[in-house]
């Protein structure tokens, strides 16, 4: 994950998912959808921020729960560095 202070209110999402990541594009479709339900979540608390969401590792379709487990913990932390 990458953030910096947005430009304007409320603040970009970008997400990177590459091929090489997650070869089949239902499962890249499947944990974008997943990653931007994370981010509504969080989203009054990160509005002041641009952020980009990069999968860099390999992910299997079994393992996507996990991929968004992750991206909640780091948007959690981005949300405690803030206060």
């Amino acid at each position: 994950m990458i953030a910096a202070p947005a430009a304007q209110d409320p603040g970009r999402v970008g997400y990177v998912i590459g091929r090489k990541a997650m070869p089949r594009a239902v499962d890249r479709n499947r944990l974008r959808r997943r990653l931007r339900e994370s981010v509504r979540a969080s989203r009054p608390s990160i509005e002041r921020f641009d952020i980009i969401l990069r999968v860099r590792q390999r992910v299997r379709a079994a393992d996507i729960a996990s991929a968004v487990a992750e991206s909640r913990r780091l948007l959690d932390q981005l949300i405690g560095t803030q206060s």
